[in-house]
């Protein structure tokens, strides 16, 4: 199964809704922010780890906790995981900030300076 395939790509959808509604409603850890969303997924070809970018709305000390309880929660996801989706193998799962909703309102913040300036 190439990386890209269309196959591929409905298992990242499949596992992103998954960890959504996994981390959204049945972990009750108060570590995990509760603004706290799934960007992006990728699980590998053979279906052996997976790759969770998750977005925190909130500080840096959040984004940390935030990470830990997921981290600490990784063996509890994973089983939920194995009971709602039916794939020959379950991932392991890796949890990642992404930085690219913050970033990306920095940047419009700058442009907007920059456009009222020569107003």
């Amino acid at each position: 199964m190439k990386k890209n395939s269309i196959k591929n790509t409905r298992i990242n959808g499949e596992v992103q809704r998954e960890l959504s509604n996994i981390i959204r409603s049945e972990i009750k850890d108060p570590r995990i922010h509760e603004m706290t969303s799934v960007v992006s997924v990728e699980v590998a070809p053979d279906l052996k780890t997976c790759k969770a970018y998750i977005s925190v709305l909130g500080d840096e000390d959040a984004q940390k906790t935030t990470l830990e309880g997921l981290k600490s929660a990784e063996g509890y996801i994973r089983r939920t995981l194995a009971k709602n989706i039916n794939l020959r193998n379950t991932p392991e799962v890796r949890f990642i900030i992404d930085q690219s909703i913050a970033y990306g309102v920095k940047m419009s913040k700058l442009i907007d300076e920059v456009n009222n300036g020569k107003n």
